[in-house]
C-alpha cells in the first residue's frame, strides 16, 4: 500500500528502521510507533519506498 503523504512515508521509514533494529524502538513517537507495532516489515517497506514526488506533506494539504 503506497503512502498518501510525505509525512506518512517518513513515519513508515522510521518504523521500518526500528523494526529492522537499525534504530531503537524507544525513539519512536506517534504514527511511527503505532506503525511499528501493527504493520509487518513487508508492509512498512512498501509504504516507505513510495516516492514523495507530488505528495503533499500531510494528507489534508491536498
Amino acid at each position: 500500500m503506497p503512502a498518501k503523504s510525505a509525512a506518512q512515508q517518513k513515519a513508515a521509514g522510521a518504523a521500518l528502521s526500528a523494526k529492522r533494529g537499525d534504530t531503537p524502538k524507544s525513539g519512536l513517537k506517534g504514527a511511527s510507533k503505532s506503525m511499528a507495532g501493527s504493520m509487518s516489515e513487508t508492509e512498512l517497506d512498501k509504504m516507505a519506498s513510495t516516492s514523495r514526488k507530488d505528495k503533499p506533506e500531510h494528507k489534508s494539504d491536498r
